[in-house]
């Protein structure tokens, strides 16, 4: 599946059939240091990009046939299985590598032609951080933050203040003079934030960020990254191989699968009404299966009046909130509810409700009514 663009007559996530594109996010800027001048977000519009490796079996297609664009100030997740092409996309943005074919535009300018004071600049514009921090350790925090203005040629005057209010924002001011030994998983991280983002860049890539942290540090670090999109207004692209955490902070979510696009769209519908294998197997593991205790009661006819039929509503997120009151009076009989596995994204609900419904099977019209997915799938014993 490829997403296309406006500037070469193509869709993007706003324009795509059948897929609506949530409200841009907004772009707050914090307040900068004197001489810093404050940037817009920055856009990626991926046209055509294919990308081939050569090896000694033959040429080694990692990524085909990619249209993609990422909406500026919004958070864009990239995810997919080991091997389908998301470090070789990402490594793109910044041109650490350059495509076989097709074009890869940054603000509307295609950077392919760049020379290297050009792509000096480009990188200075485009930050990055990685899974295993590559924090110099000989080093101070402070002085791993201000490397790369150092190497910029920024007046040592001016480096002071960004380097403070990098540390500031990422919250490790206090440990601007401990060396990176000394410092936890997810401090090292937001060093690496504070080290992406001192240079006050428009987009900023984020390269499977938070693999190596334990699941509590996860959520403070992935908190930063949008407390960082929505202060800073930059645009953030991060590539990872967790839906969770494409769930918690991403807007748009682009699903890759041996070096294709096979889904895309914003977080909420694709969770809500997953259309690729690939992206099912994904969410997997954030699907609740039958609890236990209802699948050992459930069989697949009636064995008698005492049974009730097991209907399972499922929601996209496009058809509202589950209304428990309507579907009683729906149905017209006595209503358990056995199980809720809702969800709520970006303002929609997803998710499925498991209801034990008594008496006869509901007629297929009042199905249709509570949802166009309503079935029975099996029946359990009242007294059970």
């Amino acid at each position: 599946m490829s997403i296309l663009f406006e500037p070469l007559q193509r869709h993007t996530l706003e324009t795509l059939p059948g897929r609506k594109a949530p409200a841009r996010p907004a772009a707050v800027t914090a307040s900068l240091p004197a001489g810093q001048a404050s940037r817009a977000a920055g856009s990626v519009q991926l046209a055509g990009i294919g990308k081939t490796y050569a090896s000694r079996t033959g040429d080694v297609a990692a990524l085909a046939n990619i249209d993609l664009t990422v909406r500026p100030g919004s958070i864009c997740g990239i995810i997919g299985r080991s091997g389908a092409g998301k470090s070789s996309l990402i490594r793109l943005i910044n041109r650490l590598e350059t495509p076989s074919s097709g074009r890869v535009l940054v603000n509307g300018a295609d950077i392919s032609g760049l020379d290297t004071e050009g792509l000096v600049g480009l990188r200075r514009r485009i930050g990055m951080i990685f899974q295993h921090f590559n924090l110099l350790s000989a080093k101070t925090v402070w002085d791993n933050v201000a490397l790369p203005l150092s190497v910029a040629g920024v007046p040592k005057a001016d480096i002071g203040p960004r380097v403070t209010q990098a540390l500031d924002l990422v919250g490790l001011s206090e440990k601007h003079r401990v060396y990176p030994s000394r410092l936890s998983g997810g401090q090292k991280q937001r060093v690496g934030i504070a080290r992406a983002i001192v240079s006050n860049p428009e987009i900023l890539l984020c390269d499977e960020a938070t693999s190596a942290l334990d699941p509590e540090t996860t959520l403070s670090i992935l908190s930063l990254l949008k407390d960082i999109n929505r202060r800073l207004g930059l645009t953030i692209i991060l590539i990872t191989h967790e839906m969770s955490v494409i769930r918690e902070i991403c807007d748009d979510v682009v699903v890759l699968e041996k070096g294709r696009i096979v889904e895309n769209g914003p977080v909420w519908q694709v969770f809500g009404d997953p259309q690729a294998d690939a992206t099912r197997a994904l969410l997997q593991p954030l699907t609740r299966d039958l609890p236990e205790d209802i699948a050992a009661r459930l069989h697949a006819t009636r064995a008698g009046p005492a049974d009730s039929a097991l209907i399972a509503l499922h929601y996209t997120g496009a058809d509202g909130t589950p209304d428990i009151s309507a579907i009683a009076a729906a149905l017209s009989t006595p209503v358990a509810l056995l199980h809720a596995a809702l969800e709520r994204t970006q303002g929609h609900t997803h998710g499925r409700l498991l209801l034990a419904v008594s008496g006869g099977d509901p007629a297929p019209q009042t199905l249709a009514r509570l949802s166009p997915t309503a079935k029975v799938i099996g029946y359990v014993r009242n007294d059970a």
